[in-house]
């Protein structure tokens, strides 16, 4: 492991609260053991979706939020949204793109519009938007399940691989 190479123009005291944040970041002190290893944090993504509906183009889950995924403000990580934009995006995709390809996430916008708390249940709800011998594209949004409040709006762009000779 590399060693910390410090400005001597920097206080002592901002050091210490800086390398404090990302040693910590995320309000835990580090990864137990038993969770380390590939595969780990799919598993544990895939934990909070449960299927609603598959049709052609169409996938819906209902996900519900646990305080594992939550960021410090107990509210849904923004990375898990990511995580599960792609999980359920690649789904979606395989309901119109052949089995023989594979998919290659080229692209993901996500817009953060409001935050869901920590056992809150939430739509997701993908649709593919165009679909293509090269690409497909696929809308995914977040809805609260009460509310239908609109938390997370997603856009994949998913690589058909093989790419089809031209």
């Amino acid at each position: 492991m590399t060693e910390t190479v410090v400005s001597k123009e920097i206080p002592p005291e901002t050091v210490k609260r800086v390398t404090g944040f990302i040693t910590n970041c995320g309000g835990v002190p580090g990864v137990p053991e038993k969770y380390e290893g590939q595969g780990i944090s799919s598993d544990l993504i895939r934990s909070l979706l449960k299927v609603q509906h598959i049709h052609r183009g169409r996938v819906t889950c209902i996900l519900t939020v646990k305080p594992y995924a939550c960021n410090a403000y107990n509210t849904f990580h923004g990375g898990a949204v990511g995580s599960i934009a792609e999980m359920v995006g690649i789904a979606c995709a395989r309901t119109v793109v052949k089995k023989d390809k594979e998919l290659f996430l080229g692209e993901l916008s996500i817009s953060y519009l409001a935050a869901a708390v920590s056992q809150a249940e939430v739509i997701v709800d993908a649709s593919v938007v165009r679909s293509g011998r090269n690409l497909t594209v696929v809308a995914i949004e977040f809805k609260l399940k009460d509310s239908e409040r609109l938390n997370y709006l997603c856009r994949a762009t998913f690589y058909n691989m093989p790419v089809a000779s031209l």
